[in-house]
């Protein structure tokens, strides 16, 4: 056991230790600061923000369908086939889209519809089709279709292509 003595001696070497140490270091700092440049040694250039280019100008849902291209929509519509089918007649978990552009909206008799989906009147026109694929919840609220939506424009124009390129 350390008596009183050691253990004072032991402290005042570790403080004259600490002491000594912050005034080498203070000294040090003192006499080797560095000097102040009067211009930087090297310039950093800054970039100016690009502006931004005008926003394309956005189509109109005819100037789309004019420009949709079926082929394209059949490799989009692949996201849809865990759920659709396109041959005439063969439903999976939702009906089949053979010829859907221009039938009315529940026109596939052997197949249970969700309730939003029975109470939805009127036809499958393109334009329609055009907005309940962008983002089905949304359109129809309570519809039992999943999917988020198909959220490029010309997307959605080249499936409507594909799904009237198959109807009669």
């Amino acid at each position: 056991m350390l008596r009183k003595v050691s253990f004072t001696k032991l402290l005042g070497a570790g403080s004259g230790a600490l002491l000594l140490f912050v005034l080498v270091n203070r000294a040090g700092g003192f006499y080797f600061t560095p000097p102040e440049l009067e211009k930087p040694a090297y310039v950093v250039i800054e970039e100016e923000p690009e502006t931004p280019a005008e926003p394309e100008q956005e189509l109109t849902f005819e100037e789309r369908m004019a420009q949709a291209d079926a082929a394209a929509g059949e490799r989009v519509f692949n996201q849809c086939k865990s759920c659709h089918r396109v041959e005439e007649g063969v439903n999976a978990v939702g009906p089949s889209l053979y010829g859907v552009v221009g039938r009315p909206v529940h026109a596939v008799a052997d197949f249970s519809y969700s309730d939003a989906m029975a109470g939805l009147e009127g036809e499958w026109t393109a334009e329609r089709i055009y907005e309940f694929i962008a983002a089905p919840r949304d359109v129809v609220p309570g519809t039992a279709m999943t999917f988020a939506g198909l959220k490029d424009p010309q997307d959605r124009a080249n499936v409507i292509a594909y799904l009237d390129s198959l109807g009669d």
